[in-house]
């Protein structure tokens, strides 16, 4: 369908567009770019070029035709009915909630934006650049940093509790609405120095703020835990950041006080737990004997868990680089975006 190949267009140039600037990131005809990616860093201490530019490789590598091609065939995509679509973006990551935008737009429908204040700047420097790329888009689109109303159906992203509200405020049109969710990972003792290292990666990236960042291993007893520390010194950057390096002094002090058993290596925090949920700069822990129990476990935590991380399920290192149908929540936001139009077209 022509539209369709019109926006998947847009956005293969847009993916060309983030790579050139990438390979040429301190070009002069790049400062909009540079100076999106210091604003948002001045909102949000968490959002640093080393990290920011980790999320723009990513979209760059993502937003190819063969990808988007690929990733759309199931769908038999036809644009029936273009609806408004809400937006409500989470913000603890940079460009977190871009893929719902892209989803939405490839859905043939007009997305309602509510970046977070955390995220704004790179959200509409994106889609001040997708405009350049195709002006038409512009009626693709509208940022609203206020209150939103006047939608026909609505996917936001935030807290448990911003949930709770979101669920009382939007039920009344289609909606998806995401909740507080981690990821965790499985070690069966045998993995490699390379796969170590994406483990780590998996953790530390964005200084593990994501939802697809692990938070929790589950490794054989007797696991020699000094094999992730190993694979952890390559990341002691993210102590140069104050606000990771405040948390690890923080969480580490207090752990000593309340005489906690503790590993530490200046990168990062070890330490038993239960919990799923672990601050930033910890890494929670949990030794278990029997794989087939463990998955019995894990399956009765799947509503709070992301994404498991092994060498038989998402792949070490490739946590926090999700291919386009890895779904938030495991919901399918393209057919829950497709059967709107189809929806309103039989009405």
């Amino acid at each position: 369908m022509q539209a369709l190949a019109q926006r998947i267009q847009a956005l293969t140039r847009l993916g060309e567009a983030l790579r050139e600037i990438l390979k040429h990131y301190t070009a002069p005809e790049h400062e909009t770019a540079r100076a999106a990616v210091a604003l948002s860093f001045h909102k949000n201490g968490w959002f640093t070029e080393k990290e920011v530019k980790r999320s723009l490789n990513y979209w760059s590598e993502a937003l190819t035709e063969e990808n988007l091609t690929a990733w759309l065939a199931p769908y038999d995509l036809k644009y029936h009915a273009s609806l408004d679509v809400g937006l409500i973006l989470a913000g603890n990551i940079p460009l977190v909630g871009f893929h719902d935008i892209v989803c939405t737009l490839l859905a043939g429908h007009r997305a309602i934006i509510k970046p977070s204040s955390s995220d704004h700047a790179l959200i509409e420097w994106l889609m001040e650049l997708l405009v350049d790329i195709n002006p038409e888009a512009k009626l693709w689109f509208e940022i609203r940093m206020n209150q939103m109303n006047s939608f026909d159906a609505v996917i936001a992203t935030g807290s448990n509790n911003s949930a709770r509200y979101f669920e009382q405020y939007f039920g009344n049109v289609p909606h998806i609405i995401r909740k507080n969710r981690t990821s965790v990972a499985v070690l069966d003792g045998n993995e490699s120095e390379e796969e170590l290292k994406g483990l780590v990666e998996d953790i530390l990236s964005y200084y593990g703020l994501g939802c697809r960042n692990v938070t929790k291993v589950f490794v054989p007893r007797d696991y020699d835990l000094n094999k992730i520390f190993a694979a952890s010194l390559p990341f002691a950057y993210v102590m140069n950041n104050n606000k990771y390096a405040n948390n690890y002094a923080y969480h580490r002090t207090l752990m000593m006080m309340e005489q906690k058993d503790v590993l530490e290596n200046d990168v990062l925090l070890i330490t038993p737990s239960e919990s799923l949920f672990s601050p930033v700069s910890v890494l929670h822990c949990e030794a278990y004997d029997n794989r087939k129990e463990l998955s019995i476990k894990l399956e009765a935590l799947t509503d709070d868990i992301q994404c498991v991380v092994s060498r038989d399920q998402i792949p070490f290192g490739k946590a926090q680089r999700p291919d386009l149908q890895d779904y938030a929540d495991g919901v399918d936001t393209m057919s829950f975006l497709r059967n709107l139009s189809a929806v309103e077209a039989s009405k």
